[in-house]
């Protein structure tokens, strides 16, 4: 059965959960059939947020590669030491395949057309007392005596792409699918695996393929709903396409519940505020629009109602606790602070990434400088990328302080003065989107 996945961008921050649990709220709502996906861990901000309102965190989805799930049947067994005419019985309901299980649950072998044929051959022979013989006594044996027991096994939550190679090399049609312990799950058919269900990915807050779940061009892109630079895949059809200039993504969502005249629940409307509150730093960022502050107001009194988990909150109070819930470098190893929000770009020759992490003061980076060098040096060795840059954020203050590794030439005219210990001070920088990356870019492409 194909599936339809709402998901958000690789190492998801809180608008990202967000936006993708409240537009699948809003499209089941509407006699769509959806699932809310991560594409990958939760950073410690969006788990507070969840843990705070009550909520479970969307399924975790590693890549959109298909699985041999998708198209395993689960067709019905006989034993070993059954009589070949059970067996018989079975393919006849099956279209020729009769799968052979043992007692402990693992695949024995098929019984095919093919190998019925096989068995009949070396019984009868060319011997004319053989070929006497009557049908019902051919049927008596067992089994295992007319079973092809060279059958491929695959896992059924393993990936085609990686087995498909093997499975064309199998001369039969017909090959077993297994659990992680080899316990029969069903049977594939091999021409089946070369076109298999491609799953339906609707993408929130982002559209660069770089930046989404793996393997995304084997899956079906039917949507997206974002509020960053362009960078979207190709498609084959026409698809929905909604990109606008907000502070959020959660924005975006809680508009189009109100086009469709709905309110979400107290604990949605919860996490798309704190979605909203903390990518525009409680509507402080300069990526802050009018329809922001429109959607903090919708989205507070949705949530902000008697007998919900955030009855006494205010916008303000509520953004503290969200903001402080992620913020600071002493609860996280430097590999975490360096790759929980980290994205990857393109720009003049250079392929590139940039990571941020939110403190309450940039005086707490001295302590952690010389550790987070070395992670950031091991994540661009890791992502193989020509430079990369973290960006520490002072939510209180509204500042960065940038620690660039590799830093190219062409970034020697940042307006950002270098500090005594190698980073850079820009202040006034809270958002990577618009007022670091544009930046970026300009030096690295002109």
């Amino acid at each position: 059965m194909e599936k339809t996945y709402v998901i958000g961008h690789i190492n998801p921050d809180t608008d990202t959960i967000a936006a993708a649990m409240g537009y699948a709220w809003l499209l089941n709502e509407t006699d769509h059939s959806v699932t809310a996906a991560r594409a990958g861990t939760l950073n410690m901000q969006t788990a507070w947020v969840l843990k705070h309102l009550g909520l479970d965190a969307p399924v975790l989805l590693n890549d959109a590669s298909p699985r041999f799930e998708t198209l395993v049947r689960r067709f019905d067994t006989t034993d070993p030491d059954a009589p070949l005419r059970e067996a018989w019985a079975i393919a006849s309901r099956t279209g020729g395949v009769a799968p052979v299980v043992d007692a402990d649950g693992k695949p024995f072998g098929l019984v095919t057309g093919g190998s019925i044929f096989a068995y009949m051959g070396e019984v009868v022979g060319a011997h004319s007392k053989k070929q006497e013989m009557k049908i019902a006594d051919v049927l008596d044996a067992p089994c295992r005596e007319a079973c092809n027991m060279d059958v491929p096994q695959v896992q059924a939550k393993g990936r085609i792409r990686d087995s498909i190679s093997r499975l064309l090399r199998y001369e039969g049609d017909n090959f077993f699918v297994t659990n992680e312990s080899g316990v029969y799950k069903g049977v594939c058919r091999q021409r089946e695996a070369l076109n298999p269900p491609r799953i339906k990915i609707i993408m929130v807050d982002h559209n660069e393929a770089r930046q989404a779940l793996a393997h995304i061009e084997e899956a079906e892109l039917v949507e997206i709903l974002d509020h960053h630079r362009l960078g979207n895949p190709s498609t084959h059809v026409p698809i929905r396409f909604t990109v606008d200039i907000v502070g959020s993504t959660s924005t975006l969502v809680s508009e189009k519940m109100e086009e469709a005249g709905l309110s979400a629940p107290p604990r949605i409307a919860g996490l798309l505020l704190a979605g909203l509150l903390s990518d525009t730093l409680i509507l402080t960022s300069p990526t802050t629009t009018e329809r922001d502050e429109k959607a903090a107001k919708r989205l507070s009194r949705w949530a902000f109602v008697h007998g919900g988990p955030l009855e006494d909150e205010t916008v303000q109070t509520y953004g503290e606790q969200v903001l402080s819930a992620g913020a600071g470098l002493s609860s996280r190893t430097p590999e975490e602070i360096v790759s929980t929000d980290m994205k990857l770009y393109d720009g003049g020759n250079y392929r590139f990434a940039v990571a941020q992490a939110e403190v309450t003061d940039l005086q707490q980076l001295a302590k952690y400088l010389k550790k987070l060098k070395v992670a950031l040096e091991d994540l661009r060795a890791k992502q193989a990328v020509d430079f990369a840059m973290l960006m520490v954020t002072d939510v209180v203050r509204g500042s960065s302080q940038l620690l660039i590794i590799n830093e190219p030439p062409e970034l020697n005219d940042l307006p950002y003065p270098r500090q005594p210990d190698g980073t850079r001070l820009a202040k006034g920088v809270v958002s990577r989107k618009k007022q670091l990356l544009p930046g970026v870019l300009g030096l690295l492409e002109r």
